[in-house]
């Protein structure tokens, strides 16, 4: 043909990964630019070396994932999920339908590039390579190639859609494709992200793994938009949010409950009820005494775990590590944070996953037990009782305040018992559950079942009490996690209303979580499940509204301050219709004696300055509009958040805010998504660290 020079250039590759396992027609995703030149310079090193054979394993996706070379494979480090298809790709096809190019397999490739050297360098066109499968693929020219498919005869009376060519292209350079952004190796800041009720958690019926990659993804844009490079020359990189997922192991092979479940589950409405059964029933799995100890077990466990693999991964990190729950996963956390017991820095990064695994104790002799605990002038007392461990195990803290052993020593005797139970739980050996007459035979026997996790699910005898500090969890044996978080973020969290149900009304202003200085309780306005904290925390009678969350594109959104303005607007005419009916009484007032006002007659200067018009105190200047946001967030409402504000409200979508019963389940379900979510979380974990704008 005219205008051909003859002078061919080898294609550039580009490396793609299937993500559908099942069908990879047209679910073929491209690594980023980065990865892809990784695994591009991996493979050729092998080619060039001779050592093409020999496995080797490539990090992509902020080593997230291993790419296996030889076998193609693409593997997933920190969950479970099946190996996904990798190509090395140059050439694709497309039909008029398809929405995206899907690339030829790599032996495909080769034919066709051979044929298109050839015809570039001996200017020959209109050449067609067939091949087994049926396919023709025509080089009409440098830029118009197409792909027939061969119909026999007997198909031909429905050739409609596989008689039209096929678009093929060469290289990247002729197909539109998005190739993602590459991640930053340096990871200033590790979060770990804890899913609620059930097997999905958005309104797409996703699983946590899914909405964790999403929330990442709006972390890395969101950073790339809303901060830049510190001043003294502290490069930024970003923060890493790894997926927690104890809906698994709860319902898996391990526990059983599932065809426990089913056995009883009645046959009618069986959709509504499977339904019912994977999600609802969580919220009581969770307050059972025997499945508690499995979810919290499950939960620490697999934080450590993942911990530990992660620092393997990134041996250069030296940030902080936070925490995340959504619904149920945000009580989880809270119970788990509230019973850390504080270590040294030294005793930091230790794999124990229970205080009581750390130096197992000896309870063979009843005595000597007793008198390694200091309590050893109690032996008489509780041998006269005929007391042993099996039978203080049935006891609860008033018992032994009955027998008039003080504050301390009863302390000594529950903590004893509580590490006894840990261990007797670990080794699968039975006792009675306290504290619930006539179940004990229920319970003679404890099981152990593999997991697929480290560890095994375990049930622990479990008693209803109140702690010192009046949260009023179920007892029983809270794992240790490796490290202290610095902050835990609850989205969408019920622990309001679930502190409230365990009879906690007030909590002590003065009570923070013992390993972790900074809570976050973050809702939409809309949320069926979320409640409020803060109220809890200060005065009954003080109404202190909640921080609203600004947009991530900035200020507030349209439609609310449009409803700001309006109620500016009315409360202003409503004070000039009283001030003119003011002035227009004293003109027509008739002249009187001037007297000293008497306070409460004829005036409102008896009123408290600070009361609304309920009769309900509120902060000075909330009334009429005049605390500013800085005001508002300093605050202090007790030690939870360090004496900061920590209750947070999203900001509704003008279409949410037609009816917000519609919008009801959505709303608890919108945080994985939710730019507003993810940047308050990037603010406050990069506060004070010179990258805002």
């Amino acid at each position: 043909m005219e205008g051909v020079t003859g002078v061919y250039e080898p294609v550039q590759h580009h490396w793609f990964h299937c993500q559908n396992p099942v069908d990879c027609r047209s679910s073929w995703i491209p690594f980023s630019r980065e990865d892809s030149l990784r695994l591009e310079e991996t493979h050729k090193h092998g080619e060039t070396s001779g050592e093409e054979e020999v496995e080797v394993v490539v990090a992509t996706e902020g080593r997230r994932f291993d790419v296996r070379l030889k076998e193609r494979k693409c593997f997933a480090v920190y969950w479970e999920q099946p190996p996904l298809e990798v190509r090395r790709c140059s050439w694709f096809h497309k039909g008029d339908k398809d929405i995206s190019y899907t690339p030829y397999p790599e032996d495909t490739s080769l034919v066709l590039e051979e044929a298109y050297m050839m015809a570039v360098k001996l200017n020959e066109w209109m050449k067609k390579i067939q091949f087994p499968t049926g396919e023709t693929v025509v080089l009409h020219s440098p830029t118009l190639m197409t792909q027939q498919q061969t119909i026999p005869l007997k198909d031909w009376i429905s050739l409609s859609e596989q008689s039209q060519p096929r678009m093929v292209k060469r290289g990247l350079e002729g197909i539109r494709v998005e190739l993602p952004e590459g991640e930053p190796d340096q990871v200033d800041h590790l979060v770990f992200m804890v899913h609620g009720i059930g097997p999905t958690c958005d309104i797409q019926l996703r699983g946590v793994v899914q909405c964790v990659n999403d929330f990442r993804g709006a972390s890395l844009s969101l950073l790339s938009s809303h901060f830049k490079q510190s001043q003294d020359g502290t490069h930024m990189g970003r923060v890493e949010f790894l997926p927690v997922d104890w809906h698994r192991v709860l319902h898996g092979d391990a526990t059983g409950v599932d065809e426990d479940i089913q056995r009883i589950t009645l046959p009618s409405i069986s959709r509504l009820r499977q339904f019912s059964n994977s999600t609802v029933l969580d919220l009581f799995f969770y307050n059972s005494p025997t499945y508690c100890q499995t979810i919290i077990d499950t939960v620490a466990s697999e934080i450590n775990r993942l911990h530990q693999v992660f620092l393997q991964r990134h041996p250069q990190f030296t940030g902080e590590v936070s925490l995340a729950g959504h619904s149920l996963g945000s009580l989880i956390l809270f119970d788990l944070l509230t019973n850390q017991e504080i270590r040294n820095k030294d005793e930091e990064g230790s794999s124990v996953s229970s205080p009581s695994e750390a130096t197992p104790l000896d309870f063979e002799s009843f005595e000597d037990t007793l008198r390694n605990f200091g309590l050893g002038k109690y032996v008489q007392m509780l041998s006269k009782e005929q007391m042993d461990l099996e039978s203080l195990g049935l006891c609860s803290e008033t018992f032994f305040k009955d027998l008039g052993i003080p504050l301390g020593p009863r302390k000594k005797i529950m903590y004893l018992l509580k590490r006894w139970r840990g261990q007797e739980s670990r080794t699968g050996t039975s006792h009675p559950v306290p504290g619930i007459p006539g179940i004990a035979g229920v319970y003679s026997q404890v099981q152990e079942h593999p997991t697929l996790l480290s560890g095994t699910p375990s049930t622990s005898p479990v008693d209803y009490k109140y702690f010192d500090i009046g949260i009023g969890q179920v007892s029983i044996v809270y794992p240790q996690l490796a490290f202290q978080p610095q902050a835990f973020f609850a989205l969408g969290s019920p622990i309001g209303m679930f502190l409230m149900v365990r009879g906690l009304k007030r909590i002590d202003p003065k009570y923070s979580l013992p390993t972790c200085k900074s809570f976050y309780n973050i809702y939409h306005p809309f949320d069926p499940v979320a409640y409020r904290i803060e109220p809890m925390v200060v005065f009954p009678d003080v109404d202190l509204p909640p921080i609203l969350i600004p947009h991530h594109k900035g200020r507030k959104r349209m439609h609310l301050e449009l409803k700001d303005s309006l109620k500016r607007v009315s409360s202003d005419l409503l004070l000039s219709i009283s001030t003119f009916r003011g002035v227009w009484q004293t003109l027509t007032m008739l002249p009187v004696n001037t007297l000293p006002p008497v306070a409460g007659v004829g005036t409102t200067a008896a009123l408290p300055p600070q009361e609304s018009e309920g009769g309900r105190p509120v902060c000075s200047g909330a009334s009429n509009g005049t605390v500013s946001p800085t005001e508002m967030r300093n605050i202090s409402v007790g030690m939870l958040n360090g004496g900061r504000r920590f209750d947070y409200v999203l900001q509704e979508k003008p279409l949410e805010s037609f009816n917000e019963y519609l919008f009801a389940i959505q709303s608890h379900l919108c945080y994985w998504d939710s730019k507003d979510t993810v940047l308050l979380l990037l603010r406050e974990i990069y506060e004070g660290k010179g990258f805002l704008l």
